[in-house]
Order: C-alpha cells, then sequence, then structure tokens
C-alpha cells in the first residue's frame, strides 16, 4: 500500500520540473549584436497574422511588440512572453552583397549570425548577390548535394533551397532542392539569391555552398548534376510550373561515368504559341558526329547514352496576344548495361497490314527505392519506356534494361474480309509471327480482330488442339489460352476463356468478333509457335454462338453459358453440338436446380433434342426446375434461348457432360432374339404362299390396328411432345406389297410386280442446324401452359423406334410435326421427320 502512495508525489515533481524548465526558457534573455557594413538585416515576425496577438509577444525594454528588425550595426536584447516561441515567430536573416561596386566576397558563405546566437525559431538565410550583366555566378554545393524538387513536395529533413537568378529587374524562379541529390553546380549571369530554410530544432550551423567567379555563361543558368553510380534524377525548367522565360536558353550538364548508360525520358512538357524561331530541346552527345541534335519537345529522346552529356531547352518569341507557356519535368535514368543492349532484334512488319505492335511495362508498383529503369531502343538511340511498331516497315530494336521481365508485348491485328461472295469458305490460321517470338521478351496478348459481311457470313473457329473451357470447376493451367468475345459495339458478349486440352472442337460465332491469345508463363514461346488456330468464313445464322463437343471419356466436360459474371444478352441464343461415341453414354447434369432467371418481356426456354430421331424436349428456364441428369446415347443438341431479363436476375448456366461405357441389356437381348425368329418364321410362311401364286392380285388396302396410337383430339400443352409420345411416326395405312416388295424378286432379281414400290427412310445428314424453340412461345409471352404435361424421362432412349400402323382418323387435330394427313390409296405418303 506504500508504494502508489510514494508515486503521486514524484509525477508531481515531474511535472513541476518541466514547468519551471519551460518558464526558465520563456524567460530567457537573447541578444543580437549586427556589425556595421555587415549588410546583413534580422527580421523576427509573427508566423502568421491569423496567431492571437496575447499568445506571445517579444519583450523589448518592458515593451510589448509582435515583431522585431536589427539593421548592421544595432544590438538588441529581448525575451518571449511565452515558453513556445517556435510554434508563433519566425526569423529571416538576410545579407545583400554587391559585386557592382566592388569585389565579391567568393568562396565558402558562412552563416552569420551563427545558431548558437539566435533564439530557436524557424529561420530562413537569404544572400542577394548582385552581379553585372558580364559576369557569371557559381553555386558550388559540396556535400550533400542537392535534389530538385517539384510544387508541394518538401524534404524530409525539413531543409530547402530556393534558387532565384534575374533577367534585368525580374526575378526568375530556378528551383527548390533538397538535400541528397545529384545537382553539384549552378551557373548563373546579373545575380543570384539563394535562400536556406532551416526547421528551428536543425542544429546546422553552415550555409553548405560557395560562391565562385566564372565568365558570361550567354543563358539563364546551367545546371550541373554529378551521378557516381546508378542512380535517377528528376529536374524542371525556370519557374516551373509556371511558364519558362520567353526566348531564354536554359542547360544541364551532366557528368556521368563511362561505363554507365544514361537515358532522357520527359515526364511532362508544354509548348508555347511561337511567333518567331521554334521551340526545342538539344543534346551535345560525346562521340556523335551530328551535335547538336535536335529535338522537338513531342519526339522520344535519345537514351542507351554513354558518358557526359549537355542537354539544352531553347525558347522562342511568343505571341503576345495568346502566349502560352514553356515548361518542361524529365527524367534521366543511370544505370550499367546490361547483355542485351548490345543485341539488336529485327522485326519485320513490312508484309502485315492493319496491325500494330506495343513494347511496354508491365503495370507494377514500386517502392520508393531506386529502380534501374527499362527502355526499348529504337535504332540503339531512341529510347523510350514503351515503343509502338506499325504494319508495313522493318524495326531494328535493343532494349536497356536490367531485367526484361518487367515488359512485355501486346499485339493488335485486323482480319477483315467484307465481300461474302470471295470470302465464302475462305480460312485463315491466326498465328504469332516468329519476329514476335524471338523477342526476349514475354508475348502478353496476340488479339485478332475478325470481321465478317454483315448477316451474310459467320465465323468458325477451328482449333489445331481441342480447347477446354475455363471455370471454376475445371481451370485451365495451360501456359497460354484464348479469350473469344463478340466487337459488336451494340453488344457486350464475352464466349469464354478457353485453353488447349479439352473436348471442344469447334466454335462458331455469328458475327464480328476477336480472339485473343494470351500467355500466362514467360516461357510460353515454344507452345505458342505450335499453337494453330484456323477461322473460315460460314453461311450466316442466327444463333449468337455454336459450340461443337466431344465429350472426353476419362473427364467431365464442363459448360457454362456466355457472359458468366453478367448473364446471357437478352434475346440471344446459344447451342451446344454434343457427340457421343457409339460405344457410351453421355450423362447430361446441370449445376443448379433452378437458373433463377427472371424475365422482364419474352420466354427463356432450354431445348434438348436428339440429334438422329429429333426427339426434343422443351423447359421453361423461368418457371420449371432444370431436368435431371439424363442418358443420351447418341449425339444430341442442347440450346438455350434467354428472354429480355430483369437486372440482377440474369440467366446463366453451368452443365458437364460425362461417358460411361454402354452395358447391354439381358431382357433386351432375349426378346430381341425371339422376335428375330418370329419374324423369320413369317416371312418363311409368306414366300412359301407367294410362290405358290402364279399371279398377286392387288386387293384393297390394308392397315394393321394399333391400339396404342391415342385417336383422340389432343389438347393444347406445354410443351412439344418427344417423339415416342406423338404420332409422327404412325402410318395411317400401307400395302404390305410396300414392305414386302423386295421378297417378290424372282431367280433373275426382277421383280414380279414392278409397279409396286418400296418403302425408303431419310438418308440425309441429320444434326447440321441446332433446335430452335417453336415461334408460339417466342411471339406471345402471355400464353397460359397446362401443368399436366408429364416429366420428361431421364431414362435412355431405345436403340430405335419402332414403326407402328394405325386407320387414319380424319378428326384427329395434330401439333407441329404430330400432323398426319389422309392417305391416298393409290400410292404409300412418307412423313418427314
Amino acid at each position: 500500500m506504500a508504494r502508489p502512495a510514494c508515486g503521486f508525489p514524484a509525477a508531481l515533481l515531474g511535472a513541476l520540473l518541466l514547468g519551471t524548465a519551460r518558464l526558465l526558457r520563456g524567460a530567457e534573455a537573447f541578444e543580437i549584436a549586427l556589425p556595421h557594413g555587415s549588410g546583413i538585416t534580422v527580421h523576427i515576425r509573427l508566423a502568421s497574422p491569423a496567431l492571437p496577438v496575447k499568445a506571445c509577444n517579444i519583450i523589448m525594454s518592458r515593451q510589448h511588440m509582435t515583431e522585431l528588425l536589427v539593421k548592421p550595426g544595432e544590438r538588441r536584447s529581448f525575451t518571449f512572453s511565452c515558453s513556445n516561441p517556435e510554434k508563433h515567430f519566425v526569423l529571416k536573416i538576410e545579407k545583400s552583397i554587391d559585386c557592382m561596386s566592388g569585389p565579391c566576397p567568393f568562396g565558402e558563405v558562412p552563416l552569420q549570425p551563427t545558431t548558437a546566437e539566435l533564439p530557436a525559431l524557424n529561420r530562413t538565410f537569404i544572400w542577394d548577390v548582385r552581379a553585372h550583366k558580364r559576369i557569371g555566378l557559381e553555386l558550388q554545393f559540396s556535400a550533400p548535394r542537392l535534389r530538385q524538387i517539384g510544387p508541394g513536395e518538401g524534404c524530409e529533413d525539413g531543409v530547402t533551397h530556393s534558387i532565384s537568378g534575374r533577367i534585368d529587374a525580374t526575378e526568375v524562379r530556378i528551383g527548390t532542392f533538397c538535400s541528397n541529390g545529384t545537382v553539384s553546380r549552378i551557373k548563373m549571369q546579373e545575380g543570384v539569391k539563394m535562400a536556406l530554410h532551416l526547421p528551428w530544432f536543425h542544429p546546422r550551423n553552415i550555409s553548405g555552398f560557395s560562391i565562385a567567379n566564372r565568365s558570361s555563361i550567354k543563358r539563364l543558368c546551367i545546371i550541373e548534376s554529378v551521378f557516381e553510380g546508378e542512380g535517377s534524377a528528376t529536374l524542371m525548367s525556370a519557374n516551373y510550373p509556371g511558364g519558362f522565360p520567353e526566348d531564354e536558353l536554359m542547360t544541364w550538364q551532366f557528368i556521368v561515368p563511362a561505363h554507365l548508360r544514361a537515358s532522357v525520358s520527359f515526364l511532362s512538357f508544354n509548348v508555347s504559341n511561337c511567333e518567331r524561331k521554334e521551340e526545342r530541346v538539344e543534346y551535345y552527345i560525346p562521340g556523335s558526329t551530328t551535335n547538336p541534335e535536335v529535338f522537338r519537345l513531342e519526339d522520344q529522346q535519345p537514351g542507351n547514352m554513354a558518358g557526359n552529356f549537355n542537354l539544352s531547352l531553347q525558347g522562342c518569341d511568343q505571341d503576345a496576344q495568346s502566349p502560352g507557356i514553356l515548361r518542361l519535368r524529365f527524367q534521366v535514368l543511370v544505370q550499367r548495361p546490361q547483355n542485351e543492349s548490345s543485341k539488336t532484334y529485327v522485326v519485320d512488319l513490312s508484309q502485315e497490314r492493319a496491325m500494330s505492335l506495343t513494347i511496354e511495362p508491365r503495370p507494377v508498383r514500386h517502392g520508393r527505392r531506386f529502380v534501374p529503369g527499362c527502355f526499348v531502343c529504337l535504332e540503339s538511340r531512341t529510347c523510350s519506356t514503351n515503343v509502338t511498331l506499325t504494319a508495313g516497315s522493318k524495326h531494328k530494336i535493343s532494349f536497356l534494361c536490367d531485367d526484361l521481365t518487367r515488359l512485355w508485348v501486346n499485339v493488335e491485328k485486323t482480319l477483315s474480309c467484307l465481300d461474302h461472295r470471295y470470302c465464302y469458305s475462305k480460312s485463315f490460321k491466326l498465328q504469332v509471327p516468329r519476329d514476335i517470338l524471338q523477342l526476349p521478351v514475354q508475348l502478353h496478348d496476340f488479339s485478332w480482330r475478325l470481321q465478317a459481311p454483315k448477316d451474310r457470313l459467320s465465323l468458325l473457329l477451328v482449333p489445331g488442339q481441342k480447347l477446354q473451357q475455363h471455370t471454376r470447376e475445371r481451370a485451365c493451367n495451360t501456359s497460354f489460352g484464348y479469350l473469344v468475345a463478340s466487337t459488336t459495339p451494340s453488344q457486350d458478349l464475352y464466349f469464354g476463356s478457353f485453353c488447349p486440352g479439352g473436348s471442344i472442337e469447334k466454335i462458331q460465332v455469328k458475327q464480328n468478333s476477336s480472339v485473343t491469345l494470351r500467355t500466362y508463363a514467360p516461357s510460353s514461346q515454344y507452345e505458342v509457335s505450335r499453337q494453330a488456330l484456323t477461322v473460315s468464313f460460314v453461311p450466316y445464322f442466327k444463333e449468337e454462338g455454336i459450340f461443337t463437343v466431344t465429350p472426353d471419356i476419362k473427364n467431365k466436360v464442363y459448360l457454362r453459358t456466355p457472359n458468366w459474371d453478367r448473364g446471357l444478352p437478352a434475346l440471344s441464343s446459344v447451342s451446344w453440338n454434343i457427340s457421343v461415341p457409339s460405344n457410351q453414354v453421355a450423362c447430361l447434369t446441370f449445376f443448379k436446380e433452378r437458373s433463377g432467371v427472371v424475365c422482364q418481356s419474352g420466354r427463356a426456354f432450354m431445348i434438348i433434342q436428339e440429334q438422329q430421331s429429333r426427339a426434343e424436349e422443351i423447359f421453361s428456364l423461368e418457371e420449371e426446375v432444370l431436368p435431371k441428369p439424363s442418358f443420351h446415347r447418341r449425339n444430341f443438341w442442347v440450346n438455350i434461348s434467354n428472354c429480355s431479363p430483369v437486372n440482377g436476375k440474369q440467366l446463366d448456366l453451368l452443365f458437364w457432360v460425362t461417358l460411361t461405357p454402354r452395358t447391354a441389356d439381358l431382357a433386351v437381348i432375349i426378346g430381341a432374339a425371339g422376335g428375330g425368329a418370329l419374324l423369320l418364321f413369317a416371312l418363311g410362311l409368306l414366300i412359301c404362299c407367294v410362290r405358290k401364286k402364279k399371279k398377286v392380285n392387288k386387293g384393297p388396302a390394308v392397315g394393321i390396328y394399333n391400339g396404342n396410337v391415342n385417336t383422340q383430339v389432343p389438347q393444347m400443352q406445354k410443351f412439344q411432345k418427344r417423339r415416342k409420345d406423338n404420332d409422327s411416326h404412325v402410318y395411317a395405312v400401307i400395302e404390305d406389297t410396300m414392305v414386302y416388295g423386295h421378297l417378290l424378286q424372282d431367280s433373275g432379281g426382277s421383280f414380279i410386280q414392278p409397279e409396286v414400290d418400296t418403302y425408303r427412310p431419310f438418308q440425309g445428314p441429320m444434326g447440321d442446324c441446332p433446335p430452335s424453340p417453336p415461334p408460339m412461345f417466342f411471339r406471345t409471352p402471355t400464353a397460359k401452359f397446362t401443368a399436366d404435361e408429364p416429366a420428361p424421362s431421364s431414362s435412355p432412349e431405345p436403340e430405335s423406334e419402332p414403326y407402328t400402323f394405325s386407320h387414319p382418323n380424319k378428326g384427329e387435330v395434330g401439333f407441329r410435326e404430330t400432323d398426319i394427313p389422309l392417305v391416298d390409296t393409290q400410292g404409300p405418303v412418307e412423313t418427314e421427320e
């Protein structure tokens, strides 16, 4: 209990001692004495006029004041009425040096009065040197050298140097500088004004510069920048960000070790309205046969320069009515030459058209430490951080970069074919030229913009190796891939990202599109060189896209609708043509139970159609649940058609297809064998009967009654029947000679009754066109649907569907393909499927 009691007096004693120290400091007396003829004045004033006067005052001879001026030959003693005068007052010490009426005090410039003689306030030392126009003055900064800063920037230690020059009676700001830079000397003519700003707590007691006499420099100023190793310097024109003086000349001298290389890049600039002459920059480069080399400010500036060089900014005579401003901010980067800087690469684009290649830095954020630059040089001299090469020319480039992985290449090429008669069936290979792949920097994107005749032809993309669609469930992990998107301005449609090693054989797109080859690894050049993607122009179709898929036996095939993150565009349709091997069964599975789409107008549908039998199931994506896993033994279509959805209730579906070996059903085999035996027995009896007759009498048409056929008038139902549920395969009446006519041949091969025809099923191609929803579903969004439609079966489709026969019913009403016309008794009628 005694220890806490002793703590309170100790704390109180510490507070009293601290307060006493501040009171003693506030009562401290200062004395400033300036000798006669020193040209020095000391001025103490309030830091801001807005500060309250009663907060702190200067006390001299018992008088309270807010300002004190001490001139040469005067002595002043004073104190402050507060303990923290540094928060209220600032100190300015100004020394005038006249080099026109007498000799200049060249050499090191001292701080007078010394820091010890002055109160601890934020202080500014100003040296105002006046000289004749023929006299050049040089400010030399021993250590540390200076670093120029721009408007709004500050110095870490609070110490700044503000340097100005003169043109007649006009003061010109050369710049503001901090310590720890590269500027070692500044030469000026006709006088100089140097201001050193020190914070109240800084113990500095030297000026850090000296003044030397030089001959006339015949320009506004010369700034010398010294590099002892790798580094960078940012410099600005006089009066920046204001305008450079009219028709003036300013020079920067750069001292660079011979084993290093320097590059210049303009960070920002403005040009004025010239009436006479032309604004320009001039370089004096050692070893150049064209010194000085003249560039416009808009030109690419030199790079990869070895050793010292000079850069000069020349103004012009400006228009008096609208002068504008000339200003420049630039950077000089000095670094070691790399092995690549001595190599020259040739990029031959002379045979290319509508193509551009850009080499640029990767978007990487660096810290405040020095980072050597990455430059691309044309003809080894004109260097820049990014370079664009155009088609129709041959380019020679080199690199000045310590790490070439900081650069990448982006290429864009347009393939346009607008004459549908010429373009039809034409194909082009999308390949990356070898000159691009041999560059030591990574190819990032190569984009082909494909343009086809509007509403005449569509595009077919066929990869050399089947593609996989990138999904979250199965991501691409290859070194490169393709991004396919529509380039129609009115439609935002992104088909997806694809990579080699999948099941997609073809991609068909309706209209103008872009195909972008994107690499994901620096070592992808070899794989990219082997890639092959062929684009062809095919007859126009109305779906936005058609994907031809042959599933892999070992892996799931994940497929998703375009614009996965934003939803399928309104009123668009996409189809997948899925092939099933003869010895496999495909299982189609959807990821979600419901699509989640809400239609503002129109209807959203999905159609699953067997390509051989044309049997199809139609699902309303807005109202119904998605189908459960279904099995398919033959090739089938999946078509998804969108409505105009409500915002936030977009249509996006993910599904997958798996293959399993087809297994034979024992009951089916036994049934097929028994049926075959009965059929052979019936055919044998028929042959015997026919051979006994010398002449076959043609009787009236006979039909076989099938009790399983629905003869009632069907009601309007929500979805169309599948083929096994409707009567499209039922023959109303058929003659027996039509089916068994091939058995009526004699031994010579001729028909007994040549006038009797035989039934031949349709042998044309199947499955070339995707299914489309019935027009009534699209055009009647308010149509009512009944709920007594049976759910689609998920069991496998049978190998084949038997044809049955029935008597015609004149009162039967068909639906789409289920209509059965009356049969002409003179011959059979084939119903198309």
